[in-house]
């Protein structure tokens, strides 16, 4: 397309929009070199021109989608004790201790996901939102058996306390140091 066909098709496109906005007259004229002009003003020897009403299609709004329900968050895949191992050994005079405690994907305590620890078979009072898990003298006392040996697990539960997942339960000895008195 040459340069002149297109400055005409422009100048079309601009004027048909003029018209369609504010229904002006088009006057077309020669310039000196013979080139076509149109102008919304008259000049000497300028002819007015009827223009056709310009295509025009209204669309229709497009409707807001209602956002879809939120995607279900990936299930638990493993669950576990990190910082002590089976048939490992805490040393408490107290009861008190700590342990972490690791899960794929990690706790999702931001939608109320917690930790229950059950120590011989007695579930703690508290439910923990870290993998920080820091067993107090008091909830050692109310859970554990008088026995050396005790036994292990932890468990992530929903906000209705519904079980999620549990760990591999272990075994661990609580080593608690004594004074002898000698013998004299």
């Amino acid at each position: 397309m040459n340069m002149s066909k297109f400055a005409l098709l422009a100048t079309c496109a601009a004027l048909a929009w003029s018209v369609q906005s504010g229904a002006q007259t088009v006057y077309e004229s020669k310039d000196k070199s013979g080139a076509t002009v149109f102008s919304d003003r008259p000049t000497t020897g300028a002819k007015p021109m009827e223009l056709q009403q310009p295509n025009v299609i209204q669309t229709p709004a497009i409707p807001k989608r209602a956002p879809g329900p939120a995607a279900a968050a990936p299930a638990y895949t493993s669950l576990a004790i990190s910082s002590l191992e089976n048939e490992g050994t805490v040393h408490t005079n107290t009861g008190e201790f700590q342990i972490a405690v690791r899960s794929v994907p990690a706790l999702r305590a931001a939608a109320g996901d917690r930790i229950r620890v059950t120590i011989d078979g007695n579930a703690l009072p508290r439910k923990y939102s870290s993998g920080a898990v820091h067993v107090r003298a008091e909830e050692w006392q109310a859970a554990a058996t008088q026995d050396a040996q005790h036994r292990l697990q932890v468990a992530i539960v929903d906000t209705s306390g519904a079980t999620l997942i549990e760990s591999k339960p272990i075994t661990f000895y609580a080593h608690r140091a004594t004074a002898r008195k000698r013998a004299r």
